[in-house]
């Protein structure tokens, strides 16, 4: 951090996440595009960690999106979109017409499925993101382990 300007209070937000236009960018099933930088502190930190960004950054996007896209999916279903307008016909307040719409207990059956085959779609990504996290826990606790163990003024570890 200090090479970067970002050592002492507080660090510069540049210096942190990096500049100009964002070098990695993925678009996810539901249409968004997220964008990251490949230069700053926390990029730096990935690449250490996890070996390589841009493969991180691709497999935690997804992995971390797999709910909104099981929920984009349930949108697309005819019976669901049938349950939605039901319920969007009840009047304010009547819980009985809301229950009888069957909304309810049609997207527990169906998000489960749906959350199911985003998962199945995405398996590849799901085994990147564990095999990262994993490297990066390794990296991490190798890192820990080199560091001398601080002693703290009255702190007895025994």
């Amino acid at each position: 951090m200090t090479t970067r300007g970002a050592a002492g209070p507080p660090p510069d937000e540049k210096a942190l996440f990096g500049t100009g236009p964002a070098q990695l960018s993925l678009t996810l099933a539901t249409g968004y595009t997220v964008r990251t930088h490949t230069d700053g502190c926390l990029a730096q930190a990935q690449r250490f960690l996890y070996g390589d960004q841009a493969r991180w950054f691709r497999a935690e996007v997804t992995v971390n999106n797999l709910r909104p896209e099981a929920e984009a999916r349930l949108g697309k279903d005819p019976s669901y979109r049938a349950a939605l307008a039901r319920r969007a016909a009840c009047p304010d307040k009547d819980t009985r017409c809301v229950r009888a719409g069957g909304l309810d207990e049609l997207r527990a059956r169906l998000e489960h499925a749906q959350l199911a085959e985003a998962r199945a779609a995405h398996r590849k990504e799901i085994t990147t993101y564990h095999q990262l996290r994993d490297h990066a826990l390794h990296r991490a606790a190798d890192l820990l382990a080199a560091q001398p163990t601080p002693h703290w003024k009255g702190h007895d570890p025994s």
